[in-house]
């Protein structure tokens, strides 16, 4: 909740200068009685909850603010609740200081799951199995001028990731132990200067550079990487454009080792590994080397815009791209294509920083609102999708690639929103470290999809619903492959400031040998001031 506050009033206070167009601020206290039914023969749990939020947003010239946070706190009759408070939300802030000059900002709260190889937590109703809070922000300054015929851009960034640790995770004990997430800061400089086509060549030439530096808590980790590179672009058609570029990066990334007894990790109160003060500072990751890429760039109109390239780096064939298509206001669809090293913090604070500042509210009241597929309001900003990065909060850096996309479709009081994707994580670990035990060489795949749908009812209602699946594998020892699936569907009435909520939804999991399904109920009462 503090790292919201603090990201509202950044917004805030940029924001003093400029002439606010439309502003909204609903601070809002809520009461709700949930009942959760065990379909494989388990118990019914029943428990109340008591909330308090606000939902803000601000549109002027200058400024673009979206803040949207919850707290809940969880009262059971049956002393069977595990996890007694959640804290839910999401900002995002774009302020234009000066003439090419801006400040963005941005914060999540959420859930993540914890072992990759654990239960699938679909659902936030009642007690949470393989899932913890993690709280991720970040902010820094945007520079975009011109000198002459050149375009001079810079940007930086300081993110801070916080993960709560898990209870339990339902990893059979007698597999290899993971290690916990804890706390990362990491700082981001990227700088580019170049000329269009067209301007002072028939080509356009760019160089461009880069700077990452993270410090993690767990085992003293360090995350260093640069890279600086040249890129030309060849128009050949109108709207068509033949694109490669060249370059040169070092990415170091160590750690020191785990304190042990016997070859078995020793755990703080927490239940995350102590780090051996006498440990060397071992090497998990050192490259560098030239990396290349070459493709097309296809841009027809002002709504479409398409590029695909394929290189060589981080010592193999390498594959990127994006697609992005506003087919009206209300309209559209991104796709991405992505392949980096990089770490669990890096990726949550680099998704945090695409998200737009105009989200469409899909309030959940079974609390998946952002961790799964985020949507914009716009066909120029559809949104992104979390559901690759909360797979699970590993420790150790790795490769990821992937392809995730996301469309709206709205017109009128309706909206609706789909997203999915695929991502591959291989894991990067020093084969050291006194353990029996270590993630290096190891990988993870998740696969998902998201659908959500939201109308209008008469002047003062609202009708939505949500369909969630997933599965992931891992080649971990103790993983077989997990699939995770839900639906819901919730009304919404409004009696003024006064909102009541019926939903209902059925949630579940399953594996080799092991389901497990819940059907669940909410009737909640939202005052709004």
């Amino acid at each position: 909740m503090k790292r919201l506050i603090i990201l509202a009033g950044v917004a805030t206070g940029v924001a003093a200068p400029a002439q606010a167009q439309r502003v909204q601020v609903t601070p809002y206290i809520e009461a709700s009685q949930v009942v959760a039914s065990d379909l494989n023969g388990g118990d019914v749990l029943t428990y109340s909850t008591v909330g308090a939020g606000i939902d803000a947003t601000m549109h002027s010239r200058r400024v673009e603010v979206q803040v949207s946070y919850r707290y809940e706190h969880r009262f059971d009759y049956q002393n069977k609740l595990n996890n007694d408070h959640t804290h839910s939300g999401l900002a995002t802030v774009r302020a234009t200081v000066a003439p090419g000059f801006s400040i963005e900002a941005g914060g999540i709260a959420t859930r993540t799951r914890s072992d990759i190889r654990g239960d699938v937590q679909t659902s936030n109703v009642g007690n949470f199995s393989n899932s913890a809070q993690v709280f991720s922000g970040y902010i820094g300054p945007n520079l975009a001028t011109h000198l002459g015929p050149m375009f001079v851009n810079g940007a930086y960034r300081f993110g801070y990731t916080k993960v709560e640790a898990p209870g339990q995770t339902g990893v059979d004990p007698s597999q290899p132990r993971l290690d916990y997430y804890d706390d990362s800061t990491v700082h981001v400089a990227t700088a580019s200067v170049g000329v269009k086509s067209g301007t002072v060549l028939p080509v356009g030439i760019t160089a461009s550079g880069s700077y990452t530096r993270e410090n993690a808590g767990q085992l003293d980790q360090r995350f260093e990487g640069k890279w600086g590179r040249g890129d030309v672009v060849l128009p050949i058609l109108r709207g068509l454009a033949l694109a490669g570029g060249v370059g040169y990066e070092q990415i170091k990334i160590t750690q020191r080792d785990a304190l042990t007894v016997g070859g078995v990790p020793v755990l703080d109160g927490a239940g995350r590994f102590r780090t051996d003060p006498n440990s060397p500072r071992r090497i998990a990751y050192d490259l560098s080397g030239v990396f290349w890429d070459a493709g097309v760039i296809w841009k027809p109109s002002r709504r479409t815009f398409f590029e695909a390239r394929v290189g060589r780096r981080y010592g193999s064939m390498s594959y990127t791209g994006s697609l992005s298509y506003q087919a009206g206001p209300g309209s559209g669809i991104q796709i991405g294509v992505y392949d980096t090293v990089q770490t669990f913090g890096q990726q949550l604070n680099g998704q945090l920083g695409s998200l737009p500042t105009a989200l469409a509210s899909t309030t959940d009241p079974f609390g998946n609102e952002f961790s799964g597929c985020i949507y914009g309001t716009t066909g120029a900003a559809t949104g992104g999708c979390m559901t690759g990065i909360f797979a699970s909060a590993t420790t150790s850096a790795y490769r990821g690639r992937g392809v995730t996309g996301v469309a709206v479709m709205g017109r009128g009081g309706t909206k609706i929103g789909i997203g999915g994707g695929w991502a591959k994580r291989d894991f990067i670990a020093p084969t050291g470290g006194g353990t029996a035990f270590t993630t290096n060489g190891t990988s993870d795949t998740t696969i998902y999809g998201q659908l959500f749908a939201s109308t209008d009812v008469g002047a003062n209602g609202s009708l939505q619903g949500s369909v969630i699946g997933s599965y992931y594998d891992s080649d971990l020892p103790g993983n077989d492959g997990i699939y995770g699936w839900g639906a819901n569907a919730a009304y919404t009435h409004r009696f003024g400031r006064l909102g009541a909520t019926l939903s209902t939804g059925i949630f579940g999991f399953e594996r080799d040998g092991e389901s497990s399904a819940s059907a669940q109920a909410l009737l909640g009462l939202r005052y709004g001031f």
